[in-house]
């Protein structure tokens, strides 16, 4: 009977149940056996693989002292002796995401180990990543975890029996953006008329060399009365009134707040407070012009370089919103500012 496949599995605080964002800085701690996640993937991969140690720190921890924690990451899976290495689930959580990452490219780049990890496919950890290791796609929440479980576990169960695994369209994981020469019984212009003679009569093939679809967006027209213009402030970057009275998240926006400037002349520090999750917000707290550029503006108004700005600003937090949930906030904005009449929006980030 062939021996069981050796797995070590990364995870967060969060999935390690030591807590949430309040225990970002949690330290590098490990167990022997499935932790978390880990006892679903253990459930899923049956007999024939078993996880030998579970890895785990704060998020906030592995972004901000990586070499140090990586080191100790690599320390404690060397001692593991693993055939296989898996991180996450981590879903569209940023800096889980990125810690994931991190581990994969260490595992390929220092252990010479197969690795598989779990993310979004919008997740920033997927471009940064994806030729590191391979890369399930999961749901965008947790919520999704039951059914990605047992997808993620067969991945990593045929990445550790052969090593390697055949085209991402045909194993299900992200493309990795690499391309690699095979050999086949038919020539490239007996492959096109075979498929060209399919299309004719109405099929849809797969072509053999997908191309990425990018959104064509035309710009909108310029403002061709600038100083007859009504002026916006939209902003990505999680500037809200203090208290965060209309409870927007720090992530994974799914409404936005709109805020009154009538009369002000800039942001008054302690009156306004950065929410973001993806940054430290001590140096727009110290002032908030630096998200929300009021005071710039005004100046701008006074010189008369524009007709008025809008005596009310719109805001949300920009990370972690998917795309189809942008397009959505996106459009329910742009009717707002047109109900106001405005001719145009300036759009700030972090």
């Amino acid at each position: 009977m062939a021996e069981k496949i050796r797995i070590v599995h990364y995870i967060n605080q969060f999935f390690a149940g030591i807590g949430g964002e309040e225990k970002g800085s949690s330290p590098l701690e490990f167990v022997e056996g499935p932790k978390g996640p880990g006892v679903g993937i253990t459930q899923a991969i049956g007999a024939d693989a078993e996880i030998v140690r579970t890895i785990w720190c704060g998020d906030n921890l592995i972004n901000q002292e990586q070499e140090r924690i990586l080191a100790g990451i690599e320390k404690l899976i060397r001692e593991a002796k693993p055939d296989l290495v898996m991180a996450g689930p981590a879903f569209n959580a940023g800096r889980y995401g990125l810690a994931c990452g991190m581990v994969a490219k260490l595992c390929t780049e220092k252990l010479s180990l197969p690795v598989v990890i779990g993310l979004f496919p919008e997740n920033p950890a997927v471009e940064i990543y994806r030729k590191d290791a391979y890369i399930y796609p999961c749901a965008e929440t947790a919520a999704g975890m039951r059914k990605d479980l047992p997808g993620f576990a067969h991945l990593a169960l045929k990445l550790g029996r052969e090593g390697k695994l055949g085209p991402a369209i045909h194993e299900g994981y992200i493309p990795r953006g690499f391309r690699y020469n095979e050999l086949v019984d038919k020539s490239a212009a007996v492959r096109s008329i075979e498929m060209l003679s399919r299309r004719l009569k109405g099929e849809n093939p797969m072509t053999e060399v997908p191309l990425r679809g990018f959104e064509k967006v035309p710009p909108a027209p310029p403002v061709l009365n600038l100083k007859g213009a009504t002026i916006a402030i939209v902003t990505g970057g999680g500037m809200v009134p203090r208290g965060n009275p209309d409870k927007l998240k720090q992530a994974f926006a799914d409404a936005f707040g709109i805020y009154s400037i009538a009369g002000m002349a800039e942001l008054p520090a302690g009156d306004f407070k950065g929410i973001h999750g993806g940054y430290d917000s001590t140096w727009v707290d110290e002032d908030p012009d630096r998200v929300v550029p009021l005071d710039a503006l005004r100046v701008l108004e006074k010189e008369g370089r524009f007709g008025k700005l809008l005596d009310e600003y719109f805001a949300l937090c920009g990370i972690g919103t998917n795309v189809a949930m942008g397009k959505k906030l996106g459009a329910e904005i742009a009717e707002q500012l047109k109900r106001r009449e405005v001719s145009a929006a300036i759009y700030t980030s972090t």
